[in-house]
């Protein structure tokens, strides 16, 4: 899935709980497609060259104190360069009282104007958090999204590779799941992606066999979760005994999905493998990585041996059928 997104203001004004002033038109009609915002600053003092149209403004006590300062005709001369360019909303912080000469020119151009109780620091770092979620690049992906002790993996595989039954284990053994056949994946910044699943399938697993179950009503609340973020992706494949597989885990292999780097790692299915303690020690031994204790190189290291761990990025030729790019 590609293109722009967008979320509408009253998505924003339920979830920062903002108070309108004045809107033209249905807040679900206006949409925002920018996650920066804007406080306005030399735009005051009438140099607009960079203005980006595009971007929320903030009004805060300093932009409130130098506007109070000008007459009412310098107010409104200076407010309706900035109104005439439309930007989508503007939320005045503090629950400031908007200036009569700012309203008029929101009606005269048709801008929003809300207001917020929160600092403007709070207002502008909440907002940019939830724009930044909501207006993240994503795509949909085949596959399985579980909580194991706090780390998302992400599984996947072919169809019927056990993805599933894995997941209704992990779950049986205390820990949650996120998103079953189909995950949606979300670059929240440059170094993070977040999983989630998509609203019409939400909690539901197919078991073949068995068919389609709800894994909030049989296991409770406890067992799901709405969000996750992706620490490790977990590429499950029927065992090929032709196949030399990785025994020791001193290189550590990624795979790029959306522009940020993930460590993967190739588990070989067959008849008696616990995946569910596989994963968990997965998990485990992931967070081992991240804090810097690699057992691999203690081991060899050791035994005497000089090893150097090299960390290389590579995608396995029987991933390449899973396209994580936009």
């Amino acid at each position: 899935m590609s293109g722009k997104f967008t979320v509408s203001l009253s998505h924003i004004i339920s979830e920062l709980s903002l108070e309108t002033t004045y809107i033209p038109r249905s807040a679900d009609e206006i949409l925002i497609e920018s996650n920066d915002v804007s406080r306005p600053g030399l735009e005051l003092t009438g140099y607009l060259e960079y203005y980006d149209k595009s971007r929320i403004l903030i009004f805060g006590n300093t932009e409130t104190s130098y506007l109070a300062k000008k007459t009412s005709d310098e107010r409104y001369r200076i407010l309706e360069k900035i109104f005439s360019l439309q930007p989508p909303a503007v939320i005045v912080a503090r629950n400031l009282e908007p200036f009569g000469e700012l309203v008029d020119c929101a009606k005269q151009y048709g801008v929003s104007v809300l207001r917020s109780a929160d600092s403007t620091s709070v207002l502008s770092a909440a907002l940019v958090s939830y724009l930044n979620v909501e207006l993240a690049p994503r795509i949909t992906r085949h596959g399985v999204l579980v909580e194991v002790y706090g780390e998302g993996i992400l599984l996947i595989g072919d169809s019927g590779v056990g993805k599933s039954e894995t997941a209704i284990e992990l779950i049986k053994r205390g820990h949650r799941l996120i998103a079953d056949d189909a995950v949606e994946i979300r670059r929240v910044s440059r170094k993070s992606l977040v999983g989630s699943s998509p609203e019409n399938i939400r909690h539901f697993l197919e078991v073949r066999g068995v068919g389609i179950i709800n894994a909030r009503r049989l296991f409770g609340m406890g067992a799901v979760k709405m969000t996750e973020k992706i620490d490790i992706v977990v590429n499950m494949e029927l065992w090929d005994s032709d196949k030399v597989y990785d025994r020791l885990g001193v290189n550590n292999e990624y795979i790029e999905i959306l522009g940020v780097k993930l460590p993967i790692l190739t588990i070989p299915v067959k008849p008696g493998r616990n995946l569910a303690i596989i994963l968990e020690v997965a998990a485990m031994n992931n967070r081992q990585k991240k804090m810097g204790y690699n057992a691999a190189d203690e081991l060899l290291k050791g035994l005497g041996m000089d090893v150097s761990v090299e960390e290389h990025e590579q995608t396995r030729p029987e991933v390449n059928n899973w396209n994580f790019k936009q």
